[in-house]
C-alpha cells in the first residue's frame, strides 16, 4: 500500500508541477476545473445521488465554475466576477472555521440530498476559485502552501505510525493521533524556519503556516466523516494508494480558500494604502 502511494505520487506530482509552471493562465484554470469536476463525481457518489443527478451535478458544477471565471479571460477578472469569488471563498472559510469544527463534535449525518448538494459546490468552487487566484498572484505561493499540506500529512503519518497512542477523533478516523498531529506541526515548523531563512522572509509567517495545517487536518476529519456517513473507505479509486481526488485534497480544500482571502484582502489594503496615499 505504502509502495503503491509513493508510486502513484511519483508519477502525478511532476505531472502537477509542470501544469502549474508551463501552462497558460486559462489552460490552468481549466485543467484544475477538470480535476475539481472529478471531484464533484466522487461527492454526489458520497451523496448517494442516483447515475443520472451525479451526472447533472458533476456538469452543473463545471458550468457554475465556468460562469463565474470566464465570462471576461482577461487575467484582470471583472469586479463582479472579483465580488462573486470573494464571497464563494469568505463563505467557504466560515464554512471551515466555525461549521465544520461543530459538525465534527456533533458527527450528525446529512439526512438531505440539498444540503449534500449546496456543501459539495461551496467546498469545491471555493477551492477551485482559491487555486486561481493564488495561482495569478503567484504559482510558488500555491506550491508552498500545498507543500505546508503534504507536509504536514506525510510526517502526521509517519509519527502517528511511530509514536501515535492517543486517538484525535477514534469514531471519526481510527488511525489519527495527537501525536500524529504534533508531528506535523514540527514538520511544519522547520519547513517555515527554512523557507523564511532561505526568502529573508518573517518569521511570522510560521504561525500562518501552522494555521493551514491545523485547517487541513479539519478538512481531512471532515472528509473522513462524511465517507464513514457513506459506508466508503475512499472517495474514489482513480488514484492508485491514495484513493479519489478528495482523498488527496482533502486538506486543500479547507486550507486554500482562507490562504486565498489573505491574498484578497491583502491586495485590497494595498490598494487602500495607494489611494489614501
Amino acid at each position: 500500500m505504502l509502495k503503491t502511494r509513493i508510486l502513484t505520487s511519483l508519477v502525478i506530482t511532476p505531472l502537477f508541477l509542470a501544469a502549474l509552471f508551463l501552462l497558460p493562465d486559462i489552460i490552468w484554470a481549466l485543467f484544475m476545473l477538470g480535476i475539481i469536476a472529478i471531484g464533484a463525481w466522487e461527492w454526489s457518489g458520497l451523496a448517494k445521488l442516483k447515475s443520472v443527478a451525479r451526472k447533472i451535478y458533476v456538469v452543473a458544477t463545471i458550468i457554475f465554475g465556468l460562469a463565474v471565471i470566464f465570462p471576461n479571460t482577461s487575467i484582470d477578472l471583472a469586479l463582479l466576477q472579483k465580488q462573486v469569488i470573494l464571497l464563494g471563498i469568505l463563505l467557504a472559510v466560515i464554512f471551515w472555521v466555525f461549521a465544520v469544527p461543530v459538525w465534527l463534535k456533533v458527527r450528525k449525518p446529512i439526512n438531505s440530498h440539498l444540503a449534500y448538494i449546496l456543501a459539495g459546490w461551496l467546498i469545491l468552487l471555493a477551492t477551485w476559485f482559491s487555486l486561481v487566484i493564488l495561482t495569478l498572484k503567484n504559482p510558488w505561493i500555491l506550491l508552498g502552501i500545498m507543500m505546508t499540506v503534504w507536509i504536514a500529512d506525510s510526517a502526521a503519518y509517519f509519527s502517528g505510525k511511530r509514536f501515535g497512542k492517543n486517538k484525535l477523533a477514534p469514531s471519526i478516523s481510527p488511525g489519527k493521533t495527537w501525536e500524529g498531529v504534533l508531528g506535523g506541526l514540527i514538520a511544519v515548523t522547520v519547513y517555515g524556519i527554512l523557507i523564511c531563512w532561505f526568502l529573508h522572509l518573517d518569521y511570522l509567517l510560521i504561525i500562518g503556516l501552522w494555521v493551514i495545517a491545523a485547517l487541513s487536518v479539519v478538512g481531512d476529519l471532515f472528509e473522513s466523516l462524511v465517507k464513514r456517513h457513506a459506508g466508503a473507505k475512499d472517495s474514489g479509486s482513480i488514484l492508485p494508494g491514495h484513493g479519489g481526488i478528495l482523498d488527496r485534497i482533502d486538506g486543500l480544500t479547507a486550507s486554500l480558500p482562507l490562504a486565498a482571502l489573505f491574498i484578497y484582502m491583502g491586495d485590497y489594503y494595498a490598494l487602500w494604502i495607494s489611494y489614501v496615499q
